[in-house]
């Protein structure tokens, strides 16, 4: 069982954030936790926050090349763009909210390009599309019990988030590595999109 166990690895593809807007999450979690001390979340560590392209879930080892060919020859089609990170949201609602989010805009639609051409480059690889339609989003706390979550919601859907733009200019093929301290992702590899 062990054998088998390490010939399959939880896969995503996504790009990093840089400093100034993780330093930005960070701020606003900080504000949150300490708002709501008893709130029973599951806060994300601001190191771990991406923006997700697609997620594969468990993928055997000898796969996983299809998935960095299919990063590169999406990369290759595309040059660097501008996306903006910003807004405060939640899923499902807020009466009922289960995630809160700062939100991604794709102001000149190249994201969703993007995320389309690779979900159609794996999809030409064997693995299946996604199902449901692309929002992308920073994932910043799961909220584990209702008790409460109303009110966190609300302090959160009502703090200003300001909009920053970013340059989009690469994507990483990760592993995630779940253990009792919290996900722990390693960059299998790296597709650089070149300058326009």
């Amino acid at each position: 069982m062990t054998r088998e166990k390490s010939q399959v690895w939880r896969v995503f593809c996504a790009t990093e954030l840089p400093d100034d807007v993780r330093a930005r999450l960070q701020e606003h979690i900080a504000r949150l936790r300490k708002e709501f001390p008893d709130a029973a979340a599951s806060w994300s560590r601001v190191e771990n926050i991406h923006l997700t392209l697609k997620f594969f879930g468990n993928v055997e080892l000898k796969r996983i090349p299809k998935i960095s060919a299919a990063a590169t020859r999406t990369t290759e089609q595309f040059s660097k763009f501008e996306i903006e990170v910003g807004k405060t949201g939640v899923f499902p609602r807020s009466s009922r909210a289960q995630v809160l989010w700062i939100g991604v805009n794709d102001p000149s639609g190249k994201l969703s390009a993007l995320q389309e051409s690779f979900d159609a480059a794996c999809a030409a690889a064997g693995f299946p599309k996604d199902e449901r339609p692309y929002r992308p989003h920073l994932t910043i706390a799961r909220i584990r019990k209702p008790e409460g979550a109303r009110r966190l919601a609300d302090a959160h859907l009502n703090t200003n988030f300001p909009l920053v733009a970013i340059t989009l200019n690469e994507l990483i093929v990760f592993r995630s590595e779940l253990s009792s301290q919290g996900s722990k992702y390693t960059a299998i590899s790296r597709h650089q999109i070149p300058d326009p």
